[in-house]
């Protein structure tokens, strides 16, 4: 059929590939860091940046002639953030992005005009966080009530550029993923709640028209079609090719267990965050506060210069870390929800007291820590079959030596590669195959796996569900009542 392009547009960069339409095969790639100075804010409030950077990294990564020949373009961008609109299209403000420590205020403020977490989980399938659309909304109303005010449009990163893309046309559009993690879209029933909108922002403003996995956002007038776009977590999941009982689980200094699932999860505790994808299907995510964390600081602790000493030290030791257990609750935890709580590290015998012993627990309480968010998906039917552990941990021997008996499956560790992008990328071949008439719209193509590392928990399984019974047992005394999966 010809050659399609992704691009995704992270935090930092922007990354683009160029991919055979039928097989998936990358043919060629491109790379530019964003043109931001450092992001100000410091956690303080939200990192403010010009969108316009986002384009001129784009522009860069995509020189040379690199989209030469190329039919269509997926766009994947950040999550998160939030590019709020005048009524004539112009920009109110910089693009609030990332995380952001004071706008924890004004989630707890969300939270209770509402009427609590399960009102939030009814509503939207998850509960508002400090990094989310909708709380980024009410930081903007209490703090700049000028700009909130100004807003009459909002968009997030992937909408912001499909809408460049095309030439700013008056439709605007959006998928279901990127509206999922907005907290004012339900996956669960396909409609935006602009009740929700108001209650954040304090007026209503007008959203992108959310469109199917398969649809396009339109034409440039080139003839170059771009698809719907979507976020990177769903456009990663997408590349990876990940189906019905496959989990995610990412490593990075906290961790994310996502999984596909035929239908939304409403969860009224609020660990599950209940996301669409880029298939038509859902991705439930749990997540951890503490993944690499622990790692990185346990290597502190027993002065080992980086995680693959910290590795090589868990490795001379055995299965259970001679009685000890890590209760990895470093920065409390939100799975179980432990917000104030410390880590705990119990179990401590003479013969216990070595450093290896340490590093070891380390290792089995980060990935028994994610187990138990794994555990939440399963208590509420998700099937897990396979597990694709992602993150440059995830390479660590003491991690691959552990995660098959202690997650109970088939652990999956793909090669490094830019699969948001290609996500992106298959997500242009679906829509240019549906345009051509050579696609179905409910089945997306089928392109190469992943280049994967498979590892089996094998005669090693009876072990592992023994340490992790251990675990099981130290946070059930420690922290009675705390978990229900």
């Amino acid at each position: 059929m010809g050659i399609v392009a992704g691009l995704d547009s992270s935090p930092d960069f922007t990354r683009i590939v160029v991919c055979d339409t039928d097989s998936g095969a990358v043919l060629r790639q491109g790379y530019a860091p964003h043109p931001v100075d450092s992001p100000d804010g410091g956690g303080s409030r939200p990192s403010d940046v010009d969108p316009q950077a986002w384009l001129l990294s784009l522009g860069e990564a995509a020189g040379g002639g690199l989209l030469e020949g190329v039919q269509a373009i997926g766009v994947s961008a950040q999550q998160n953030a939030v590019v709020p609109l005048d009524a004539q299209g112009n920009t109110v403000r910089p693009a609030m992005v990332g995380g952001d420590k004071r706008a924890q205020v004004a989630a707890a403020d969300l939270v209770d005009a509402l009427g609590g977490r399960e009102a939030w989980a009814q509503a939207v399938g998850c509960v508002p966080q400090a990094a989310q659309p909708v709380t980024k909304l009410r930081w903007l109303a209490k703090t700049e009530p000028e700009n909130a005010v100004r807003a009459a449009v909002l968009m997030q990163a992937h909408d912001w550029l499909v809408w460049q893309l095309l030439g700013r046309p008056v439709r605007r559009t959006t998928d279901r993923g990127g509206a999922s993690g907005t907290g004012y879209w339900s996956a669960a029933t396909g409609v935006y709640r602009s009740d929700l909108v108001e209650l954040a922002l304090g007026h209503q403003a007008m959203l992108p028209e959310v469109i199917g996995p398969a649809e396009a956002a339109g034409t440039t007038p080139e003839g170059l079609l771009i698809s719907a776009g979507t976020g990177e977590t769903m456009a990663a999941a997408f590349g990876l090719g990940i189906g019905l009982g496959d989990a995610v689980v990412s490593l990075g200094a906290s961790g994310s267990v996502m999984a596909v699932h035929p239908e939304a999860l409403v969860d009224s505790s609020g660990m599950i965050t209940s996301l669409a994808d880029a298939t038509g299907m859902h991705l439930p995510v749990v997540t951890t506060l503490n993944a690499v964390r622990t790692l990185r600081g346990a290597a502190e602790l027993l002065g080992v210069p980086d995680l693959e000493g910290l590795s090589d030290l868990a490795m001379k030791s055995t299965p259970g870390a001679h009685g000890l257990v890590l209760l990895p609750y470093l920065e409390g935890e939100r799975t179980p929800s432990l917000p104030h709580t410390a880590g705990t590290l119990a179990g401590l015998r003479r013969e216990s007291m070595k450093p290896e012993h340490l590093a070891r627990a380390a290792f089995e309480g980060m990935l028994c820590g994610l187990a138990d968010a794994l555990d939440v998906l399963r208590g509420r039917g998700v099937e897990v079959r396979r597990v694709f552990l992602l993150g440059a941990a995830a390479e660590l021997p003491a991690v691959q030596a552990a995660a098959p008996s202690l997650f109970g499956a088939q652990v999956v560790v793909p090669q490094p590669a830019d699969y948001a992008a290609i996500g992106a990328a298959r997500q242009a071949a679906w829509a240019l195959g549906v345009s051509q008439g050579t696609l179905d719209p409910r089945t997306p193509p089928v392109w190469q796996g992943a280049a994967a590392q498979v590892l089996e928990p094998g005669e090693e399984l009876a072990v592992g569900q023994a340490v992790r019974q251990q675990f099981v047992s130290v946070r059930d005394q420690t922290h009675p009542g705390a978990f229900r999966s």
